[in-house]
């Protein structure tokens, strides 16, 4: 628990509303949970949970939803707890490849999670009998649609479970409100060609349900 007395406040921000649904069914009536839809993307993920944390105090903010995986590493339908969440597309190109704001100096485009707290996460879930998988969450505003990109972002990012397009957004203002953060996601779709058809959304929603259910008992 983040206290003995059950009083923390956790503030979970989502990017649609079926996701917020799926993670209210998952929580039920537990009043210390506030879910909001922060909105697609980055920038509005961040704008959304700057004002929520502007309006009420927090003791952690998870950002929760689907997200596609690296194929060997997270399968769909299998959950991704991160242990940092970083901006994979935050930095320039060069004629040697990708430099990421960090190698430039201006910047970190890397929010590093609570150790103990995501493995205490993890655990819990691995003890409800679900798929789990703890390492680096990926945000970019583009996702990968070729097997080339995904290829490339691999190499990259060799310890990468997932990407989605707003972990970053709401872990920067998580950051800069002084609050410590989490993100969960469960895997709809392998990350490489984009091909609806193979997308699991329904049985993603399902598995933030579950993995949600998981949080009420474990913060």
């Amino acid at each position: 628990m983040l206290d003995g007395q059950n009083k923390q406040r956790i503030l979970v921000v989502t990017s649609v509303a079926a996701e917020r649904d799926a993670v209210l069914q998952g929580l039920g009536a537990d009043e210390r949970f506030t879910v909001i839809v922060g909105g697609v993307g980055p920038a509005m993920a961040a704008a959304g949970t700057a004002r929520a944390l502007a309006e009420s105090r927090y003791d952690l903010v998870i950002c929760a939803g689907i997200c596609g995986g690296f194929v060997g590493r997270a399968e769909v339908g299998s959950i991704a707890v991160a242990s940092e969440i970083v901006c994979a597309d935050l930095g320039a190109e060069t004629p040697d490849g990708f430099c990421s704001v960090d190698e430039l100096g201006f910047g970190s485009a890397r929010v590093p999670v609570p150790g103990e707290l995501a493995e205490r996460v993890e655990r819990a879930m691995q003890s409800a009998g679900l798929p789990v998988g703890r390492g680096p969450i990926l945000t970019l505003s583009t996702v990968t649609g070729t097997a080339e990109t995904a290829q490339a972002l691999a190499d990259r990012m060799p310890e990468a479970l997932a990407e989605a397009m707003e972990g970053y957004g709401v872990a920067v203002a998580a950051q800069a409100a002084g609050v410590p953060v989490l993100e969960i996601r469960t895997v709809s779709n392998a990350i490489g060609p984009r091909n609806k058809a193979a997308w699991r959304i329904k049985d993603a929603l399902e598995s933030l349900q579950k993995a949600s259910a998981v949080l009420r008992e474990v913060l």
